[in-house]
C-alpha cells in the first residue's frame, strides 16, 4: 500500500487522541517514584463538603507538593443504625453509586480529571469487608453476608461496630461482585488505585485474586493495605501502614514524646524497617490520618512540641509519607467523625515545612521511594542518645538530616566522614558547609535537613533553562537499530514519550515520569521490523501555568 503525506497526518492526529497500551506499562513505581499521599476528608475538608468544593484547594495543592489524593470512601452511606447525624464513610450502602452529599458522579469525574490534568493521582478509599445494614445486598443476596446462630446479620469479628454488617468471603459471587465493583471504579471514574480499609478482616486470598485481576487489566494502579503485615505484597499490594512507626496512638513516634525511647531506639526502628521491608516493599509513615485525628488525638495532643519535627522525619527517612488534610494548616482540633465539624484554613508556617520537604523528595533522588532511592545511612555524634542523625546517597545526590529527639537544647558534633560536602538548608536555602566533625546546635525537639542536588535526568543548570517546551526530530533518520530522541522543558514535567505503528498501536513506551526543567535525550533501540513509527510527546507541568504540550512526528526504520 502507498502511503501519502496526507495519510500520515490523519493518522497523527488519531495518535493524539490515543492513550498507551496498557500492556507496556511499567507499574505504578512508573508515577509514584518520587510522591507521597495526601487523605482527603470530604465531608470537613470544606464549608461546603463536596467535590466541586475540594477542587478549589487543587492549585494550592499543587503548589505544596502533593503527588497522590486519597479520597476516604465516596458512596452514600447507610441511614439503618446509622452513627451521629451523618454517618461513618465507611457504612457503603451502595458500592456503585456517589455519597449526594459530596456531589453527582459527574462531579467525582470532573475532580479526578482536574487532579490529574494537574500532574496528581487519585486513589479511592475500599470497604470490602463490611456494609451498611441496608446495603442493597442485603435483600438480593443475603447469603452474602456472615450470620450468627439465629440467622442474623452480624458485625465485624472483635469489633464494636454496630452501624455495618460483616460479608462473608467464602462466597465466590461476592468476590466477583467486589472486584467487578473496583473495576468499575477504574473504569469510570479513571482513578489510579485503591487504599483498602481494614484489609486484614479480608481473606488474603481475596485480595490475591482482586489484584491479580485489576492488573492484569491495569498493571500501574497502586494499591495500599491498611495492615502492616509482609503477607500483603505477596497478596499484590504494594504498600502497608507503618503502625510501629505510629498508629491507634501508640508506636515508636509516641515513646519518643514520652521519653521512654531515645535516638538509639530510633535508629534499631529504621534499620529493622529496612531489613524487612526493603526493595519496593513499601510502607507508609504519619503522625496522622482520619482515625488519628478523631480517635486518639492531634499531632499536638500526642506529641506536644514535637509534633514538627516528627513531621519531617516522616517525609525523609524511607518509603511513602502521609499527610492527613488541614495537617498544613496547623489542624489542632479532633474533626468529629460522624458529623459535620469543617477543617478552619488559615495560614500557617508548616504549609512552607511540607512545601520545601515535598520538593525536596520529588526532585532529589536519594528520598524517593523504595529501591530507586537511597538507603539510609547513620552518622555518629558525640550524643548518640539524643540525636539522630543521617545521610542518604544516591549518586551525586544527597540528603543529611540531623534530628534532636530529646525534650532539650543540644549541641552536637556530627561525624559526617566521606559526606563532608556543601549542601544547602531546603528551608531557607542558605548554604551549610558540613565538615567531617561538624558542629550544629538544636532546641529541644530541633532538626535540620540540608540537601546537595546533583546533575540528575541531564537537567540544565538554570542559567541555560530552555524556554518553552519542543521536541526534535529523532536522529538519524531513517535508522537502525537506534536512533535518539531530544526535549527540553522549561519547568518541572510529567513526560510521557510513546512509540506508535503504523497501525496506531503503541509498541514501546520510552518515558512516563516526572523530570526536571533542562535538556533531555532519550535513545530507541528496537528490533522490531521495518517500517514508518510515529513518537507521540506530551509534557504537563507540575507546577506554574497549566499549559500541556503534545506533538507527533514521524520516524522510518530500515533494516
Amino acid at each position: 500500500m502507498k502511503h501519502t503525506t496526507a495519510m500520515y497526518f490523519l493518522l497523527a492526529c488519531v495518535l493524539i487522541g490515543i492513550q498507551p497500551d496498557k500492556a507496556i506499562s511499567q507499574g505504578h513505581s512508573a508515577w509514584s517514584y518520587n510522591l507521597s499521599v495526601y487523605e482527603v476528608n470530604v465531608r470537613q475538608y470544606t464549608k461546603e463538603g463536596t467535590f466541586a468544593a475540594f477542587g478549589k484547594h487543587l492549585d494550592r495543592l499543587k503548589d505544596l507538593g502533593v503527588g497522590v489524593v486519597w479520597f476516604m470512601p465516596i458512596h452514600p452511606i447507610g441511614s439503618k443504625n446509622r452513627l451521629g447525624s451523618l454517618g461513618s464513610y465507611y457504612s457503603v450502602k451502595d458500592y456503585y453509586a456517589v455519597n449526594p452529599e459530596f456531589g453527582t458522579l459527574n462531579d467525582l469525574k470532573a475532580v479526578v480529571d482536574s487532579i490529574h490534568s494537574k500532574g496528581m493521582h487519585v486513589l479511592m478509599d475500599w470497604v470490602a469487608n463490611h456494609t451498611a445494614w441496608d446495603n442493597g445486598l442485603t435483600l438480593t443476596h443475603p447469603e452474602w453476608y456472615e450470620k450468627n446462630g439465629s440467622g442474623n446479620f452480624i458485625a465485624p469479628h472483635g469489633t464494636n461496630w454496630s452501624d455495618v454488617i460483616q460479608l462473608d468471603f467464602t462466597n465466590q459471587e461476592l468476590r466477583n461482585y467486589m472486584i467487578g465493583a473496583m473495576k468499575y471504579w477504574i473504569a469510570t471514574a479513571k482513578i489510579d488505585g485503591f487504599r483498602c480499609d481494614a484489609a486484614s478482616f479480608v481473606p488474603i486470598d481475596f485480595w490475591t485474586q482482586a489484584i491479580t485481576e485489576l492488573k492484569t487489566l491495569y498493571p500501574d494502579i497502586m494499591m495500599i493495605a491498611e495492615d502492616d503485615g509482609a503477607k500483603y505484597y505477596p497478596a499484590g499490594f504494594d504498600i502497608t501502614y507503618a503502625w510501629s512507626f505510629y498508629g491507634f496512638g501508640n508506636g515508636l513516634l509516641t515513646r519518643l514524646a514520652n521519653g521512654s525511647n531515645n535516638a538509639n531506639n530510633l535508629s534499631a526502628y529504621v534499620q529493622n524497617e529496612s531489613a524487612s521491608f526493603g526493595g519496593n516493599a513499601l510502607r507508609m509513615y504519619f503522625t496522622s490520618n482520619h482515625d488519628e485525628n478523631s480517635w486518639y488525638g492531634t499531632d499536638t495532643e500526642l506529641f506536644g512540641s514535637a509534633a514538627e519535627s516528627f513531621i519531617a522525619f516522616s517525609l525523609v527517612f524511607r518509603s511513602v509519607p502521609l499527610i492527613y488534610g488541614g495537617q498544613e494548616t496547623g489542624l489542632n482540633h479532633r474533626l468529629k467523625f460522624f458529623d459535620k465539624d469543617s477543617i478552619v484554613w488559615q495560614t500557617h508556617p508548616l504549609a512552607n515545612r511540607y512545601r520545601a520537604l515535598l520538593r525536596t523528595k520529588r526532585y532529589n533522588s536519594a528520598l524517593w521511594n523504595g529501591a530507586v532511592g537511597a538507603s539510609l545511612v547513620r552518622l555518629a555524634t558525640s550524643d548518640d542518645q539524643n540525636v539522630f542523625a543521617f545521610v542518604r546517597q544516591k549518586g551525586a545526590d544527597k540528603v543529611c538530616g540531623i534530628f534532636n529527639v530529646s525534650n532539650s537544647q543540644r549541641t552536637v558534633t556530627v561525624s559526617a566522614e566521606s559526606y563532608s560536602d556543601t549542601y544547602h538548608d531546603i528551608f531557607n536555602d542558605s548554604a551549610k558547609t558540613v565538615t567531617q566533625n561538624y558542629s550544629i546546635t538544636l532546641p529541644a525537639w530541633g532538626y535540620a535537613v540540608y540537601e546537595k542536588r546533583g546533575s540528575t535526568e541531564g537537567a540544565a543548570a538554570d542559567n541555560i533553562r530552555p524556554t518553552k517546551f519542543s521536541v526534535s526530530q529523532n536522529y538519524p533518520n531513517p535508522f537502525n537499530p537506534s536512533t535518539r530522541i531530544l526535549y527540553s522543558l522549561p519547568e518541572e514535567s510529567r513526560v510521557t514519550l510513546t512509540i506508535f505503528n503504523s497501525l496506531g498501536i503503541a509498541v514501546a513506551n520510552l518515558v512516563n515520569k516526572i523530570q526536571q526543567p533542562g535538556e533531555h535525550t532519550v535513545v530507541w533501540n528496537t528490533h522490531l521490523a521495518s517500517g514508518v513509527y510515529f513518537y507521540r510527546m506530551e509534557m504537563v507541568p507540575v507546577y506554574g501555568q497549566d499549559n500541556r504540550f503534545m506533538e507527533v512526528k514521524r520516524m522510518l526504520h530500515l533494516k
